[in-house]
């Protein structure tokens, strides 16, 4: 009889009515990704090229969007609003709570892009300016940082204020977006094929957005453990560092959200801060400093002209940064509703003002100085002569990162921090992933458990076994450019979230009834 007990609470752990269409969703994908790369990749290049071509206007005007729904909540009357019991405090202290949201945020990605993007657009400046000239590596490292500021924050985190609300001051048992829909569409559609149609949207974009993600970052540690120990990169050593980020996330997982990623996220932004003090110290410290502070004021002066440049005029072609910026805005989307989600279930005991402006600003700080050392380090070794940053980035752009680690004295120091560094973002990333996936698809109440260790220890083995798979057999590519595609949807869904938000909050007069009370200070001698 309790066996029978144990498997019915197994088959309870998932909600397989969305998880698994899901997954078979996924598989279906897959397999002819897998069978005909070529084709596929071809066929959705296509695609998103037309979509390039048609709508970069759109997502430029989202961003932009969301960043304004994000600064009217904040410091509208909404923005008082507590997520949680307004005589609580929060569950982690500023520095806890902003280390979770920027290894979430910009995970082992930040690594690669502000050490080679500006590479891109050097060779490929937009406005007609001169490729290789100082003006295009301005703009190359300027647009490095643009590409980790406030559009692509708000795109990650203005479906949360409605999460948060439905789990931490409505306590509905079920943090899903179907959930958080059901003050504008009822009863019967949440409850219903409507309701289910989203969720399985979100889990989609989800696993398909992580397969990729964990994909593409595992190279980041390959390339340059193959530089440490002098050996070829094969699927063999691929296999090794995924068993052991896998084995280092299991004991993450085992420990819990306040002993693994806040305790692995913390000590990460100080091995980074050292890491980037070491790479100041022993390489060009000065000429960083100098760059930075060129870059951070060039960014600053144009960046209006980023943020809304289509390069319209441009009738024979467009230029690295316009395609690139329409792909990073709808890759982002991909990765919304999970950043939202797991960016709700920490921000218990926070107002929507301190969960928006934190998320906006806490990552882009930290991405601007990233991207300032590490492409500072990459621009500095490509002006001198030292490294062909552009030649091999136009080759295979992970190459490049170990040759220019490689460039500073004490290298294998610079080598292996930078893949500690690395891992340990990578076991975040997959922690808050497979922790976000199993809140969702998992059946326990999350306004008052944790998701069950087992599901995210299942989830995760998904996840990994689908990477692996794509890696193996090629069918990667054309899934990251599905990703991207993916965004789509989850972009209605965003604004759905949105006014929903507004909604819940109008309906309960939260900004009265969900605040912290002020104190009322009285002079001393009246006492």
């Amino acid at each position: 009889m309790s066996s029978e007990s144990k498997d019915s609470s197994r088959r309870r752990l998932i909600d397989w009515r969305i998880f698994g269409p899901a997954l078979v969703i996924m598989v279906l994908i897959s397999i002819p990704f897998a069978m005909y790369e070529d084709e596929s990749l071809e066929l959705l290049n296509n695609i998103f090229d037309q979509i390039v071509n048609m709508f970069t206007w759109g997502y430029i005007w989202y961003a932009i969007i969301l960043v304004a729904a994000g600064l009217y909540l904040s410091f509208s009357k909404y923005g008082d609003v507590v997520l949680g019991d307004p005589t609580e405090k929060p569950r982690f202290t500023i520095f806890e709570y902003s280390s979770i949201l920027i290894a979430m945020g910009l995970g082992s990605t930040i690594m690669r892009t502000g050490m080679t993007e500006w590479a891109n657009i050097a060779v490929d400046p937009p406005f007609g300016v001169e490729p290789g000239s100082s003006e295009a590596l301005l703009w190359g490292n300027a647009y490095s940082m643009f590409m980790w500021s406030f559009q692509v924050f708000a795109i990650f985190v203005m479906a949360a204020p409605a999460m948060g609300y439905i789990l931490h001051v409505r306590k509905k048992p079920f943090m899903r977006i179907s959930e958080a829909c059901r003050t504008i569409f009822g009863d019967k559609f949440t409850d219903g094929w409507g309701g289910k149609l989203l969720d399985v949207i979100f889990l989609v974009s989800i696993l398909s957005g992580a397969a990729v993600t964990l994909g593409l970052g595992t190279p980041i540690v390959t390339y340059n453990l193959a530089e440490i120990f002098n050996i070829e990169i094969t699927f063999g050593l691929t296999l090794i560092v995924t068993i052991i980020w896998v084995f280092l996330f299991s004991i993450s997982a085992y420990l819990g959200i306040e002993r693994g990623i806040k305790k692995l996220s913390t000590l990460n932004m100080y091995l980074a801060g050292a890491f980037a003090v070491f790479v100041m110290v022993v390489g060009p410290g000065v000429f960083i400093l100098n760059y930075f502070t060129d870059t951070v004021g060039f960014l600053l002066a144009n960046y209006v002209d980023m943020s809304l440049y289509t390069n319209s005029l441009d009738m024979n072609g467009t230029t690295h940064m316009e395609s690139n910026t329409v792909f990073w805005f709808a890759y982002s989307a991909t990765w919304a509703m999970l950043h939202s989600v797991f960016a709700a279930k920490i921000s218990r005991g926070r107002t929507i003002r301190e969960m928006i402006l934190t998320y906006l600003l806490a990552p882009t700080m930290i991405s601007w100085v990233a991207t300032g050392v590490l492409g500072g380090l990459g621009v500095h070794r490509f002006i001198t002569g030292e490294v062909d940053v552009t030649g091999i980035v136009s080759e295979d752009t992970m190459a490049a990162i170990p040759a220019i680690l490689n460039s500073l004295p004490l290298s294998l120091i610079a080598l292996v921090v930078f893949v500690i560094i690395a891992m340990i973002f990578m076991v975040t990333t997959l922690d808050s992933t497979t922790y976000t996936i199993a809140s969702y698809a998992g059946t326990e109440n999350m306004s008052k458990a944790e998701p069950s260790k087992n599901l995210r220890l299942i989830v995760a083995a998904l996840i990994t076994v689908l990477a692996l798979s794509l890696l193996r057999i090629g069918g990667l590519a054309p899934l990251e450019v599905l990703s991207g595609l993916m965004g789509i949807p989850i972009i209605v869904i965003q604004f759905l979230t949105i006014y929903a938000a507004k909604k819940m909050m109008d309906e309960d007069r939260a900004w009265v009834h969900n605040v912290r009370k002020k104190k009322k200070w009285t002079q001393q001698s009246n006492e």
